[in-house]
């Protein structure tokens, strides 16, 4: 028995020391308790005791409890959910940094988070009210979509800076794999327009599933005076390759949507700037566009475009692209060679060739010598003027004829009270006399086609752009020289001392041709009396927020027109001109095609009124 009570014994004494000595290791006080409790039991120690001394220990790593191992777990997962094969840069990515490139035209700076511009200034150009000119500042997107269901926009990565000169910027994206993706800017001297090449390298299996796209975002910034006129002014515009036609896409009430096949370059043209995007290698497969007016404050509208890009024999991306950024001025962009300078609206068809055969190379040519663009506009109103005035001097003496026969025309008036009879007398007289009753119309009408290609020209026109003249501080914006503390409907809340002037002169201009060709027009057609003056008036308030320079040059050219009128005027013999019409009536008639289609049209139009009164 004491046998077995000995073994007992030991195996308990075992127990309690293990025991002791498990609670003894795992459960030891933290270093500043330990040190505590050390230097308490010095204060207490002899002094003669020696304490031994103490090898420094490494230090302890220690193992993450459950609960950040599945918040790291979390964040992974998320982080691959958006960023694909990028999640492990995106985890441990640094801080943004921004590098900048600048050259004599334009000032850009990049931002890290993305590797895009984050802001573009036109350094020559400055907004109405002076200050810098962006066309990009904090108000764009610019990314890839490189994983369907996955990396949604590369405009999300950090990107780290591979390297950088003067001129060039570098940035790279490295996948968990070592796959790379890489954008090379250089922005070139003297130039508005940025190169850009993007690449990638081992991204062919990630791409192999996806059509790889560029999706590029811009809110435009207001630049002018008239906000509604730059917004009116403003298109998403791109060439076709196939006939190499430039289409638009604009909204005024409604946002639009649209989508094309194969194009080399799309632009985000604004009234006098514009953002393009253009393709130095293969076109661009297809685009995906969209466009919206922005009423907040210090925007004016929303660009979208979606492009579809190729991929090389490889699988992976080799994209070259140019982006141009700055000024819609003729010569800048047609030095591209690239159609760029189809983006400003000179017209189509015969509108353009006035604009860019004459209009343009005498405004140009004209610059060139400093002179203000006020005189400018004055000269080239003189020169075409002088142009035509083989016409204003035809249609005048039209007009002269006509009045030698308004007597006679009177007399034919009070003769007959049917119209149609009324109208073959008159037929005949003109007939007989020489005369035709177009000939004070047909030189007018060839006159405008003139008018509307400078319609078009002055508000598109960079040139005029914050130039002053007279009480004018920018032509190419309407003139105030009062502010009205309310808003005129169909007028607005200004006035515009040049549409003040161009329709004064108008309906002066208007009331002198009245004058010219005597009340037989008005005896035939009394409403186009009233007609003809009410057309100014409804100028005045179209014209009213126009361009300055188009109403500067409409009342020039009237008061030019006045002064040609007064000199054809004093050197046209009436007397002469009766003598000879008096002449022709006793000689053999002879009937032209003009006189003998409108008896044709006459004829008709008498045999339909006898049809209807049976």
């Amino acid at each position: 028995m004491n046998k077995k009570l000995d073994i007992s014994q030991i195996v308990g004494f075992l127990l309690i020391g293990a025991i002791i000595i498990y609670f003894t290791i795992f459960n030891q006080p933290p270093a500043e308790t330990a040190a505590a409790s050390g230097a308490a039991a010095d204060s207490t120690a002899v002094e003669e005791v020696v304490e031994p001394e103490i090898s420094q220990e490494p230090e302890l790593v220690l193992e993450p409890s459950t609960d950040t191992l599945v918040g790291d777990s979390m964040a992974l997962m998320k982080a691959m959910v958006l960023y694909g094969p990028f999640a492990k840069q995106m985890l441990a990515q640094e801080e943004t940094s921004f590098i900048s490139l600048e050259n004599d035209l334009l000032k850009l700076k990049f931002s890290s988070m993305g590797a895009q511009i984050v802001e573009a200034e036109v350094k020559q150009y400055k907004t109405y009210d002076s200050l810098p000119l962006y066309l990009i500042k904090e108000n764009s997107n610019f990314g890839f979509n490189l994983q369907a269901g996955q990396l949604n926009s590369t405009a999300d990565i950090q990107f780290s800076i591979l390297d950088q000169g003067v001129d060039f910027v570098d940035f790279q994206a490295v996948t968990d794999d070592g796959a790379s993706l890489t954008y090379h800017y250089k922005l070139p001297e003297n130039d508005y327009r940025l190169e850009l090449e993007i690449e990638s390298d081992g991204l062919s299996a990630m791409l192999a599933n996806v059509e790889p796209s560029l999706l590029f975002e811009l809110k435009a910034n207001r630049h002018e005076k008239n906000k509604k006129n730059e917004i009116q002014n403003s298109e998403l515009q791109y060439r076709l390759i196939e006939d190499q036609d430039v289409e638009s896409l604009n909204t005024t009430s409604k946002d639009e949507e649209s989508s094309e096949g194969s194009l080399d370059w799309l632009a985000f043209r604004q009234q006098f700037f514009a953002t393009i995007i253009q393709s130095r290698g293969e076109p661009f497969a297809k685009a995906d566009f969209a466009i919206a007016n922005l009423e907040e404050e210090g925007h004016t509208k929303y660009y979208a475009a979606n492009i579809t890009y190729p991929r090389n024999s490889k699988g992976d991306l080799s994209l070259p692209l140019g982006i141009y950024l700055g000024p819609n001025k003729f010569e800048v962009l047609e030095s591209y060679e690239a159609g760029f300078e189809e983006l400003i609206p000179l017209g189509w068809g015969i509108l353009s060739w006035i604009n860019r055969g004459l209009v343009l190379t005498m405004f140009n040519w004209l610059e060139d010598y400093g002179i203000n663009y006020g005189l400018i506009i004055l000269i080239i109103a003189l020169v075409i003027k002088m142009i035509l005035f083989p016409l204003t001097y035809t249609s005048y003496r039209s007009m002269a004829k006509m009045r030698v026969l308004k007597p006679e025309i009177d007399e034919l008036n009070e003769k007959y009270d049917d119209a149609a009879k009324k109208q073959q007398a008159q037929l005949e007289l003109y007939n007989k006399a020489g005369v035709s009753p177009l000939g004070g119309c047909l030189p007018m009408l060839l006159q405008f086609p003139i008018l509307i290609a400078l319609f078009r020209f002055f508000p598109s026109s960079i040139e005029l752009r914050q130039q002053p003249f007279l009480w004018a501080d920018d032509l190419s914006t309407y003139d105030s020289i009062y502010d009205l503390p309310f808003d005129i409907p169909f007028y607005g809340d200004h006035i515009s001392l040049f549409t003040l002037l161009m329709t004064v002169s108008t309906l002066i201009y208007t009331y002198m041709n009245q004058q010219l060709t005597g009340s037989a027009q008005n005896q035939q057609f009394p409403q186009m009396k009233y007609i003809i003056y009410l057309m100014p008036i409804m100028f005045l308030g179209v014209f009213n927020s126009y361009a300055a320079g188009l109403s500067y040059y409409y009342f020039v050219a009237n008061m030019i027109t006045f002064g040609q009128q007064f000199a054809i005027r004093s050197f046209i013999d009436e007397d002469k001109i009766k003598a000879k019409i008096a002449k022709r009536k006793e000689g053999p008639q002879k009937e032209n095609r003009l006189m003998r289609r409108m008896k044709e049209v006459q004829e008709q139009q008498n045999r339909q009124q006898r049809r209807n009164k049976k």
